[in-house]
């Protein structure tokens, strides 16, 4: 199995500036370090107005990781299509991939939390075809060489040609967010990658694998298990108490996801609000336990058809490098 990592930054307001800014650069040390562990990728999320310091400029802060590592793959999960002009986001995602050699992974999604689209001013209904025309326009300007105009309903624009090009060509690979069978069916057909969530069961995860491998396959694409990347939750507990400890961590964090996706700004479709009565399973299909228990969980999503998994590690190096040294060496050798 291929593992990366999952999650975000913070550099809360109201602190020392040079507390805030050393946060940011422990968890880029802590990038490089993974890259020496043997991990094969990070994905970052973008999220705003949390009241909590959340890193939200993404692209600068893989930027900055890209010039401290060489191998390790940056991607995002994800870049919220309906937030950004998709000229200025394909000049700075085509820079970062140009910086990187190559390196970078355009993760994309439609948002889904209420204070976003409460903080945007921008209704919910919206967030669809905004997507649509952002990702066509993104996609667009990363491949042409020559200038094109676009009319659309939300962005225009007149004779442009995006400098630089992009290092991979045509343009990074896309990976999509989805979870429903429809969104997988669209993320297949169009030949994108597939990113799962870390909330789902390892049989609604084979589930879905199968049906993305079916329409990839039916529309003339190869399949790669490596084109499915699936984040889980994960903690190697020193001992049940250090477990119990992850667990009530893991809870507070789904709460604070829950009450800033609540409301009448949130897509009714997010993936997020669907798990939220269902505490016990969110803690069963974590990756919370000892290195055997999270062995066992691993080898029960590698039988759905999971190759490439996503940890979300609760910021914790420590916990990192218990992943790498007592979980990690009996999958990556397979």
């Amino acid at each position: 199995m291929r593992f990366g990592l999952f999650g975000g930054a913070s550099a809360p307001r109201g602190v020392d500036a040079a507390e805030s800014a050393r946060g940011l650069q422990q968890v880029v040390d802590a990038h490089v370090e993974a890259e020496e562990l043997g991990f094969h990728s990070s994905f970052i999320t973008e999220h705003h107005f949390t009241g909590i310091g959340q890193m939200s400029a993404i692209l600068t802060m893989l930027t900055f990781i890209a010039a401290r590592t060489t191998r390790l793959r940056l991607g995002t999960a994800v870049l919220v299509l309906p937030w950004h002009n998709p000229v200025l986001l394909a000049e700075q995602v085509a820079t970062l991939d140009m910086l990187s050699a190559g390196r970078f992974d355009l993760g994309v999604g439609k948002g889904y939390r209420h204070n976003e689209f409460a903080g945007f001013a921008m209704r919910p209904e919206e967030a669809e075809p905004r997507f649509e025309e952002v990702l066509a326009v993104l996609c667009r300007a990363l491949s042409s060489n020559e200038p094109f105009s676009h009319r659309g309903r939300f962005w225009r624009f007149d004779d442009i040609v995006v400098e630089p090009a992009p290092y991979q060509r045509p343009h990074p690979p896309v990976w999509l967010a989805a979870s429903s069978a429809n969104s997988i069916t669209l993320c297949a057909r169009r030949g994108y990658n597939l990113l799962l969530d870390q909330f789902a069961s390892p049989e609604q995860i084979g589930e879905r694998i199968g049906l993305y491998r079916q329409e990839l396959e039916a529309a003339g694409h190869a399949y790669d298990p490596m084109r499915v990347a699936v984040a889980r939750n994960c903690w190697v507990a020193l001992d049940a108490s250090d477990r119990d400890e992850a667990i009530g961590r893991q809870a507070q964090v789904h709460e604070r996801l829950l009450a800033l996706s609540r409301g009448s700004e949130s897509r009714p479709a997010s993936h997020i609000l669907a798990y939220s009565d269902t505490a016990g399973a969110r803690e069963a299909h974590s990756l919370i336990g000892s290195s055997a228990e999270i062995a066992a969980r691993l080898t029960a999503l590698k039988a759905q058809g999971v190759a490439y998994v996503l940890l979300f590690g609760q910021g914790s190096r420590e916990n990192m490098r218990r992943f790498a040294e007592t979980v990690m060496p009996d999958f990556a050798a397979e």
